[in-house]
């Protein structure tokens, strides 16, 4: 029976406590007008400029669908492998907020336009963190709803602004299934929808933009056992902050547990109870599966047709890590890296065509040199100062035996200080190029030979290895500008 009493042990032990992370993402739709009236979408364009009388829910004034933000939602729905309802509904969303104007928002929370889809994220693991490792979450529903506008407190006079340019922007709403364990597969999850969006050209994703808001509900349990009570983190505006958000909730969930607490269901953000109603000015929305399901007397242009959407996808992400992979023979956490960062992809490419370096080989330089010198300050491949032709030229002056590869990091470094400067000018004024005048090395070498009996004492009792070591001497000799080749032949002629 001890074995029963250790489970009951194990059972109420606060360590297994695991998290459990569902999204909810609200995608500004990438399109010129609003979801129902003919006003412009402009980020950061004067207050109130981009304001219609249906914006400003001014009586008898009547919301029309913008075809192009049906269009976008069907095709993101495509892009996640959803259900596309080919008969979807509005309704009023009601609750009092000082930036809806109408006293309501029009969603579609009883019929969205799709479900039941899936995103597949990968994450880094394993014990160098070089394995990828795929996800799946699942999408519940993606819906089409209007944005509000926005509200700007101001404390010194004690009144709020109101701003309705946003209001009535077209949003897309991605309910995703609790599914998720922790802050780093929700983060990787929206970079990859962000990636995708971006493909798609549905919405622009511009996080500091507002153009993806994320909420994430949290909560903790014991595997096996009922969900936890939730807590929601709301309006999340950057990937780094969600995975920060989302995994001080669970510690905090856990810690509050372990006392001996509860964990109140509570959002921190405004929230309202809010009641449903059909809008009765929009009639359902239909779209159709393909021309020949047009009903007659209908204008094709008007129509919005699932089957011409799904032939204008683009690459997604996950077909572009594949083909990187096939075509250049890297690996692939490389293609992850290369895709990930916004013009790596074009960056990496442009240096292939200007060298004659193996992919293999030009591949490391790009996601370890370049990036981590982009990543230590905060800078996008736009703004490296070493442009992918210079980056090509350093290669070529290696792969031609020019420069060894430790003095090539040395120039790298060079050409990020002194932008502008190519690396054939850097080696000729350093003198750094490789010393292949064999008198100069054999009197190097004879030199290291020389000082060093007891090496070249091993190295003629069959000792070989040793040999590297005075290889190693030579190189910090000549400030490892010495041609490795001619050195190793120099030396093992001397020690033989």
């Amino acid at each position: 029976n001890a074995t029963n009493n250790n489970n009951d042990n194990s059972r109420s032990d606060p360590q297994q406590l695991v998290g459990v992370v569902g999204l909810e993402v609200h995608a500004q739709i990438n399109s010129n007008t609003k979801l129902f009236s003919g006003s412009s979408v402009r980020f950061s364009a004067p207050p109130n400029s981009l304001v219609s009388p249906f914006d400003a829910s001014l009586p008898g004034t009547l919301p029309v669908l913008n075809k192009r933000c049906v269009e976008a939602a069907v095709m993101t729905a495509l892009a996640l492998n959803c259900t596309i309802n080919k008969k979807s509904l509005f309704d009023r969303k009601h609750y009092f907020y000082a930036d809806l104007p109408a006293g309501y928002q029009i969603t579609q929370q009883r019929r969205p336009i799709a479900v039941d889809g899936t995103l597949t994220y990968s994450i880094l693991g394993g014990k160098k963190r070089s394995q990828v490792i795929r996800r799946t979450s699942t999408i519940k529903q993606i819906q089409l709803e209007q944005d509000s506008g926005k509200s700007l407190h101001d404390d010194l006079r004690s009144q709020t602004l109101i701003d309705l340019n946003r209001a009535g922007v077209g949003l897309m709403e991605l309910v995703m299934e609790p599914d998720m364990s922790c802050g780093e597969e929700a983060a990787a999850a929206v970079r990859e929808l962000q990636l995708i969006l971006q493909a798609l050209g549905t919405c622009q994703a511009n996080m500091s933009e507002g153009q993806l808001r994320v909420d994430a509900n949290v909560s903790v349990h014991k595997p096996g056992e009922p969900l936890g009570v939730r807590t929601e983190v709301k309006n999340i505006n950057s990937v780094r902050f969600l995975s920060r958000a989302i995994d001080y909730e669970i510690q905090r969930h856990i810690q509050v547990l372990q006392r001996g607490g509860t964990v109140q269901n509570e959002t921190r953000a405004f929230d309202s109870k809010s009641g449903f109603m059909p809008e009765p000015n929009l009639p359902p929305l239909i779209v159709y599966e393909d021309n020949a399901s047009l009903p007659t007397g209908i204008d094709a242009c008007q129509a919005v047709v699932v089957q011409e959407i799904r032939a204008g996808l683009p690459e997604l992400p996950s077909i572009k890590r594949d083909r990187l992979v096939q075509t250049y023979g890297i690996l692939p956490e490389h293609s992850f890296t290369l895709v990930n960062e916004d013009g790596l992809v074009e960056y990496f490419e442009a240096v292939l065509k200007a060298t004659t370096k193996e992919p293999r080989k030009v591949i490391g330089w790009v996601t370890n040199e370049l990036v981590g010198h982009l990543k230590q300050r905060d800078m996008s491949v736009s703004q490296s100062p070493i442009s992918p032709s210079a980056l090509a030229e350093l290669l070529e002056r290696q792969e031609s035996g020019h420069i060894s590869s430790s003095v090539a990091k040395q120039v790298f470094q060079e050409m990020w200080r002194s932008p502008g400067k190519t690396a054939s000018q850097i080696i000729q004024e350093q003198d750094l190029g490789l010393v292949s005048d064999a008198t100069q090395l054999h009197s190097i070498c004879q030199k290291v030979v020389d000082s060093h009996p007891v090496e070249v004492h091993a190295i003629r009792n069959g000792n070989k290895k040793v040999l590297n070591k005075l290889m190693g001497l030579v190189q910090k000799e000549t400030k490892g500008r010495a041609d490795p080749v001619l050195v190793r032949a120099i030396l093992q002629e001397k020690t033989s």
